[in-house]
C-alpha cells in the first residue's frame, strides 16, 4: 500500500519508502503512516546539512516546524502541537525532558547521524502507536543489526563523514562500523558536533548560541529461528550549550541509556518485547563570557519502562494487534545555595522533589481489509496517569525569598498525589477506487497527563517563575497541581491524486480540525521587568487548563517538467500550509506557525542531485496576547544544494543555505534574552541564522 498520513502529508524530495521493519509492518497491516528513511536520506544527501538538531532532518515537512532552542534541542511542532504533545519515541525509549526550561528534549538525545529512519505520524494516529499525545507520535530508528547472508561468510561495512557550516563555523563528525556472522552482529556509531554562536543576516553575533555534543552507542544482534534479540547501549556528554531565549545556559548533560528488544515469529503471530533505562544528570548556569553570572541549577531525571505488543494474524485480511506499557519517570530539580549571595542561599531551593510520573497502558486494535479498495482501523487505548512529588523548600525564610517561602508552605500543606484515567480511540479508513486517487479519512480522541512541572512548579517570586519556561518567550511560570489531562477530538483526512508510474505526479491535500478539552494554558498572574530593564515587559503566567481549537491543511505536490540527456530529470515540488489555533474563551494560542510556502526545482542526473528552494513565511501577527508573544515581519529564503555520489562509496555535498544573507526572525523562535542581558535595551524577537556555506563529505565502505 502506498504510505500516506491520515492529517500531515509529507512531501519529501526523496518520496516515501522505508526500511525499517516495523514501518513496513504497520504499512502492510493498512495503518497511514510517512515515512523517512536511512536509503533516502542517503540518496539525496543534501536534505542532511550540518545542523546538528535531528529535528531538522523533518524541515521540509509540510505542516512541520522547529521551534528554537539551543543548537541541539529545538522542539518539534506539527500541526501547531509541539513539545511534550507529541510522542518522541528513540528506538523504543521513551525520554523525558528532565529540566524545567527543556533544554534536553527527546530529539536532542540523538546526532542526525545517529539516525537510521524517522517515522512521523500525526493527528489520528493508531492507539499502538503511543498514548499520552494529542499531536502525534515521531519515531526514530537507530542503528539496527545487520547480519551476513548464508553462507557469504563474515559481513563487515562501516562509514565515516565530515560536514562544516560556515554561519557558527559548524564541525561536525561521524564515523560506524559493524562486524556480522549470520547469527551474531556487533555495530558502533559515534558522532562529535561542535559550533561556536552563529551570525544574523546583519552580521551580528547572537550571544551564547554555542554548544559541543558528543553522542556514542553500542548495538549488539543475536537471531535464530525466527527471533531476535537486539541489546543497545549509549552514552551522551554536552559540555555546554547556550540558549539564546532562555535565562539560561548548560553547562552539562550527561545521559547513559540501555534497551533489549526481542522480536519472534510464531505459528499464531509475532511477539515484540523492549525493555529500557535511561539516566540523566542535567546542570544549568553560565559558562561564557557572551553571558555571565553564577546560579547553579542541577536535574536529575531517570526514564524506564517496557513495551509488549503482540500481532495476530485472524484469518482473511483481518490483523488483531494488542500490547502493554509501562513508563516511569523520576525527578530531582535543585538548586544549590550560592555562597555570599543575600538571596540564592543559604538552604538549597528545592524545585521538585522526589517527582514521579508512572503511566500503566492497554490497548487493542484491529485492521480490516475489504476487497481491493477499503481497510480500516479501529482500536481503544486504556491508560492510568499517576504523579506525585515531595515537599519543597525555598532559599530562606527572609524578606528577599518572602514570595517563595509562602508558596513552599502552601504547596507543602496540600496533597500532591494525582490519578487520571486516560482513554483514546481510533477510527480511520482507506479508500482506493483506482490507481490514481487514494483518500484516507478518520477520527480520533487523544490524551494527555500533565507533565511535573506543569503540576509542581511552585515557586512565586520572579527570579523562581523565570526558571520554569521552555516557551523562548522570556516570562515566568508556576505550576497547578489541579490541571487536568488535555483531550483531544480530531478529524482529519488526506486526498490523494497521483499518477500510475513511479516517480510521477502528484498532489495531495490534507485538511484538519482539531478540538481539544482542558488544553493546558496559562492565566495571567502578574508582571515584571526582564533583567530589570524598564523597555522590556514580562508576564507572570500559571498553567491552566482552557478549551481551544486548532485547525488547518497541508498541501503538497510534485511535476515533473522535462526528461532530457542534457538536463537529466528536472522536477517541481513543493509544499504549504496553514495553521490555526485559538482559545474558545479568547485568544490566540503560542507558537502558531503562520502560513508557509515551500517550492523547489529539483535535477536529478545520474550521481549529481541538485536543488534550488524558495521558501516563504507570511508575517506573524496573530500572536498571544497573554505571553507577550512578539510579532515577526513575513520573509522570503533561498537556498541552493548539490551533491555527487562516487561509485566508491564518497560523496560530496555542498549548500549554501539564505543565499541572499535575508536578516529575519523565525516566528517560533521566540525573545532575544541574551542580548537583553548585554545591553538591557527593549526586548526583541530572536532573529536567524544569516548565510551559511555548509559543506560535507562522507565515505562508506
Amino acid at each position: 500500500m502506498k504510505r500516506t498520513c491520515l492529517s500531515l502529508s509529507i512531501l519529501l524530495a526523496f518520496g516515501g519508502a522505508s526500511t525499517a521493519s516495523h514501518a513496513a509492518e504497520t504499512a502492510a497491516a493498512g495503518i497511514p503512516t510517512v515515512v523517512i528513511s536511512a536509503k533516502l536520506l542517503e540518496s539525496y544527501p543534501y536534505r542532511m546539512e550540518a545542523s546538528s538538531d535531528s529535528a531538522g532532518l523533518l524541515a521540509s515537512t509540510p505542516g512541520f516546524a522547529t521551534a528554537a532552542s539551543g543548537g541541539v534541542s529545538g522542539f518539534p511542532v506539527v500541526n501547531g502541537l509541539g513539545d511534550d504533545r507529541l510522542k518522541i519515541r528513540i528506538g523504543a525509549m521513551e525520554v523525558t525532558a528532565a529540566c524545567a526550561n527543556h533544554m534536553n528534549p527527546p530529539m536532542s538525545y540523538i546526532d542526525p547521524k545517529q539516525v537510521q529512519a524517522i517515522e512521523l505520524t500525526a493527528g489520528v494516529t493508531p492507539v499502538s502507536n503511543g498514548g499520552d499525545n494529542i499531536g502525534g507520535t515521531i519515531n526514530i530508528s537507530t542503528a539496527t543489526p545487520v547480519f551476513a547472508k548464508p553462507g557469504a561468510g563474515l559481513r563487515t561495512e562501516g562509514s565515516v563523514s565530515l560536514t562544516t557550516r560556515s554561519v557558527n563555523n559548524t564541525i561536525s563528525v561521524g564515523a560506524s562500523g559493524a562486524v556480522a556472522s549470520e547469527q551474531f552482529s556487533f555495530s558502533f556509531d559515534g558522532a562529535r558536533a561542535k559550533a561556536d554562536s552563529y551570525k544574523d543576516g546583519s552580521g551580528r553575533t547572537i550571544l551564547a548560541s554555542m554548544y559541543k555534543s558528543t553522542n556514542l552507542g553500542v548495538t549488539l544482534g543475536y537471531r535464530q529461528d525466527g527471533h531476535r534479540l537486539t541489546l543497545r547501549a549509549g552514552t551522551q556528554e554536552i559540555p555546554y550549550q547556550g540558549f539564546p531565549n532562555q535565562y539560561m545556559d548548560m553547562t552539562d548533560n550527561t545521559a547513559n541509556h540501555a534497551s533489549l528488544a526481542y522480536e519472534g515469529q510464531y505459528d499464531w503471530g509475532q511477539l515484540d518485547a523492549t525493555t529500557y533505562w535511561q539516566q540523566t544528570d542535567h546542570k544549568m548556569g553560565f559558562f561564557t563570557p557572551e553571558r555571565t553570572g553564577k546560579m547553579p541549577m542541577v536535574t536529575e531525571g531517570r526514564d524506564r519502562g517496557y513495551t509488549i505488543r503482540a500481532t495476530l494474524p485472524l484469518g482473511g485480511e483481518q490483523l488483531m494487534r494488542f500490547g502493554h506499557e509501562y513508563h516511569r519517570f523520576a525527578l530531582q530539580d535543585y538548586w544549590p545555595a550560592v555562597a555570599g549571595s543575600a538571596m540564592m542561599g543559604p538552604q538549597t531551593y528545592v524545585n521538585i522533589n522526589d517527582g514521579e510520573r508512572t503511566r500503566l497502558a492497554l490497548y487493542a486494535e484491529v485492521v480490516n481489509h475489504f476487497g481491493q479498495e477499503w481497510i480500516t482501523q479501529l482500536g481503544a487505548r486504556t491508560e492510568r496517569v499517576h504523579t506525585d512529588a515531595g515537599d519543597v523548600q525555598a532559599y530562606a525564610n527572609n524578606m528577599m525569598n518572602a514570595a517563595d517561602a509562602a508558596a513552599a508552605t502552601a504547596f507543602n500543606a496540600r496533597s500532591r498525589r494525582q490519578s487520571d484515567a486516560n482513554l483514546d480511540l481510533t477510527a480511520t479508513a482507506r479508500y482506493q477506487p483506482g490507481p490514481g486517487f487514494d483518500l484516507d479519512f478518520g477520527f480520533g480522541r487523544k490524551t494527555r497527563s500533565p507533565n511535573l512541572y506543569e503540576r509542581y512548579a511552585w515557586g512565586r517570586g520572579v527570579m523562581a517563575m523565570t526558571m520554569t519556561n521552555w516557551f523562548g518567550d522570556g516570562n515566568g511560570y508556576v505550576g497547578n497541581i489541579d490541571l487536568k489531562p488535555e483531550s483531544a477530538n480530531t478529524l482529519s483526512a488526506t486526498v490523494h491524486w497521483h499518477g500510475t508510474e513511479r516517480d510521477s505526479w502528484f498532489v495531495k491535500l490534507a485538511p484538519y480540525y482539531n478540538r481539544v478539552s482542558d488544553y493546558i494554558d496559562v492565566d495571567t498572574v502578574g508582571s515584571f521587568n526582564p533583567y530589570k530593564s524598564a523597555q522590556a515587559k514580562g508576564a507572570l503566567l500559571r498553567f491552566a487548563n482552557h478549551d481551544a481549537t486548532l485547525y488547518g491543511a497541508n498541501l503538497s505536490w510534485k511535476a515533473p517538467i522535462a526528461r532530457t540527456a542534457l538536463l537529466g530529470e528536472l522536477n517541481l515540488t513543493g509544499n504549504a500550509s496553514l495553521t490555526r489555533g485559538k482559545r474558545n474563551d479568547e485568544g490566540v494560542l503560542y507558537r502558531m506557525m503562520p502560513p508557509n510556502m515551500l517550492l523547489a526545482l529539483e535535477q536529478r542526473d545520474g550521481p549529481w542531485n541538485s536543488q534550488l528552494e524558495v521558501k516563504a513565511v507570511a508575517a506573524k501577527d496573530r500572536v498571544d496576547q497573554r505571553r507577550l508573544e512578539p510579532r515577526t515581519a513575513g520573509y522570503a529564503l533561498l537556498n541552493a544544494r548539490t551533491a555527487y555520489q562516487w561509485k566508491n562509496g564518497l560523496l560530496l555535498t555542498l549548500g549554501i543555505s539564505n543565499l541572499l544573507d535575508k536578516t529575519y526572525s523565525d516566528p517560533l523562535g521566540g525573545v532575544y534574552l541574551t542580548g537583553l542581558a548585554a545591553d538591557k535595551g527593549a526586548l526583541t524577537s530572536l532573529t536567524a541564522p544569516g548565510r551559511s556555506f555548509d559543506i560535507g563529505a562522507s565515505l562508506r565502505f
